[in-house]
C-alpha cells in the first residue's frame, strides 16, 4: 500500500504507471537527441570540415549549458505546474533538432545543441525527481527506474537507430527524425500525465544545506569521476571501433544496439540492487563500466572481443543513472528537487568536461588514450564509494519523502 505524504505537493489523484511511462518517453527523446552525435561523429566531422575532437563539442556544449540550466530551474521555474514546464522543454528539444538538421555551418550547429543543453538540464531536474512524488512509499525507486529507463531505451533504440538512419540517408535526416520523436513525446506527456504542482522549496538557498551532507558530497565526487570517464570514452566509441576493430556502417549500428540493450538490463539490475544495497549498486556500476572500457582499450583490435566488451560496457552504463540517483536521494530525502538539480548540474558539467577532455586526448594522444582515461576515472568512483561510503538503509530515499513532506 502506498504511503501518501501529508501536507505535501503530491499529485491530487493516483498516478498510473502508464502516466509515469510518458516521462520515460520524454527521457527517451532527450537521450536519443543528446547522444545522436556519438554514432554520427565521423560523418558530421567530415561534412562540416572539423576534426573528430572538434565535432565532440556537440556533446560538450550541451553538457555545460545543462549544468547551468539544472541549477537555475529550481530558482526560476517557481510555482509553474511541472507538466507545463516539461512540455515547454520538449518543445525546445524539437527546435534544437530542427536547427541542427538545417545548420549551414558548424557554429549554427552548436547553437542548436546549446538549445538542447537547456532542455536537458531543466528536464532532468524536474522529471528525475518526480518518481517518489508520483509513487510515494516503496514504489518510489521503481517509479524513478521507469523514468530513467528512457535513458536505456534511448541507447537501445535511439542512438543506434540514429546511426543507421545517418548511414542510409545522412546525419541531417537523423536529427530531423529526432525532432519528430520529440514531438511525439510532447503528445504522450500532455495526454497521459496529470497536472503536477510545483514542489515547495527554498530555491537556490537549498543547495548549501544539501552540500553540508557528507553522503551528498561523496556521491557528487563519485558522479563527477564516473561521468567524466564515461563520456571521455563513450563520445569516441564509434571512431574507436571503426579505426581499431574495423567495425563501421551497419555493423556498428547493430553493436550500438546491443550496447543499448545491455543498458536496458543494466537499468533493471541497478534499480533492483539499489533497493537492496545502494553501496553495492554504485560500486558494481563503477567496476563493470570501468573494467569493460579498460579491457576494450587493451583488446579492442579483435572485433569479437570488442563486441563483447562494448555490450558489457552498456550494462554498466545502464546501471549508472538509477544507482547514483538513488544514492543522492538517500543523502537528502526531504529535498528531492534541489538534490536532483545539484546532481544533474554536476553530472552534465562532468559530461561536457569528459567529452572535452576526451577530444583533447584523441587529438593529441590518440583515440585509445580516451578509453584508458575513461576507464580509470570510472574505477576511481568504485574505489571512492567502496572505501569511504557507508551503507544506507534500502529505500531511504523514498521513505524519507514520506517522513519529510515536500
Amino acid at each position: 500500500m502506498d504511503i501518501v505524504p501529508t501536507n505535501s505537493t503530491a499529485v491530487a489523484k493516483p498516478v498510473s504507471w502508464i502516466a509515469i511511462g510518458s516521462l520515460a518517453i520524454g527521457a527517451f527523446a532527450l537521450v536519443t537527441s543528446e547522444f545522436l552525435p556519438v554514432g554520427l561523429l565521423p560523418q558530421i566531422a567530415t561534412d562540416v570540415g572539423v576534426t573528430t575532437g572538434e565535432a565532440g563539442l556537440m556533446v560538450t556544449m550541451p553538457g555545460f549549458l545543462a549544468a547551468i540550466a539544472a541549477i537555475l530551474t529550481i530558482q526560476f521555474a517557481g510555482h509553474v505546474d511541472r507538466r507545463r514546464v516539461l512540455t515547454i522543454l520538449l518543445g525546445l528539444l524539437v527546435a534544437s533538432n530542427l536547427v541542427v538538421a538545417t545548420a549551414a555551418s558548424f557554429p549554427q550547429l552548436l547553437v542548436g545543441r546549446m538549445l538542447l543543453g537547456i532542455a536537458v538540464g531543466s528536464f532532468w531536474t524536474i522529471a528525475g525527481s518526480l518518481g517518489p512524488r508520483l509513487k510515494p512509499g516503496p514504489d518510489g525507486i521503481r517509479a524513478s527506474a521507469l523514468i530513467l529507463s528512457g535513458v536505456s531505451i534511448g541507447t537501445v533504440a535511439g542512438v543506434p537507430a540514429g546511426a543507421l538512419i545517418g548511414d542510409l540517408f545522412g546525419w541531417r535526416v537523423a536529427f530531423g527524425a529526432g525532432a519528430g520523436l520529440a514531438g511525439m513525446a510532447i503528445v504522450a506527456l500532455v495526454s497521459l500525465l496529470p497536472a503536477i504542482p510545483a514542489e515547495r522549496s527554498n530555491g537556490l538557498s537549498e543547495i548549501p544545506s544539501i552540500l553540508r551532507e557528507p553522503r551528498a558530497r561523496l556521491g557528487l565526487l563519485g558522479a563527477i569521476s564516473i561521468f567524466v570517464g564515461q563520456f571521455a570514452a563513450y563520445t569516441y566509441v564509434a571512431p574507436f571501433l571503426d579505426i581499431k576493430a574495423g567495425i563501421a556502417g551497419g555493423t556498428l549500428s547493430m553493436l550500438l544496439l546491443a550496447n543499448g540493450a545491455a543498458g536496458f538490463f543494466g537499468n533493471i539490475t541497478g534499480g533492483w540492487l539499489s533497493s537492496k544495497d545502494l553501496k553495492a549498486s554504485v560500486v558494481l556500476t563503477g567496476l563493470v563500466l570501468g573494467g569493460s572500457v579498460l579491457l576494450l582499450s587493451m583488446f579492442g583490435t579483435h572485433p569479437s572481443i570488442a563486441a563483447l566488451l562494448v555490450v558489457a560496457w552498456g550494462f554498466g552504463f545502464g546501471m549508472m543513472p538509477i544507482s547514483l540517483q538513488s544514492w543522492m536521494f538517500s543523502a537528502a530525502p526531504g529535498r528531492l528537487e534541489g538534490m536532483q538539480a545539484l546532481f544533474v548540474s554536476v553530472a552534465q558539467a562532468a559530461l561536457g568536461s569528459g567529452a572535452l577532455i576526451g577530444g583533447l586526448i584523441v587529438d593529441h594522444v590518440g583515440i585509445t588514450g580516451a578509453l584508458v582515461f575513461g576507464s580509470l576515472a570510472a574505477l576511481c568512483t568504485a574505489m571512492l564509494l567502496g572505501i569511504f561510503g557507508r551503507a544506507a538503509k534500502p529505500g531511504a530515499a523514498v521513505q524519507g519523502l514520506c517522513d519529510h513532506p515536500a
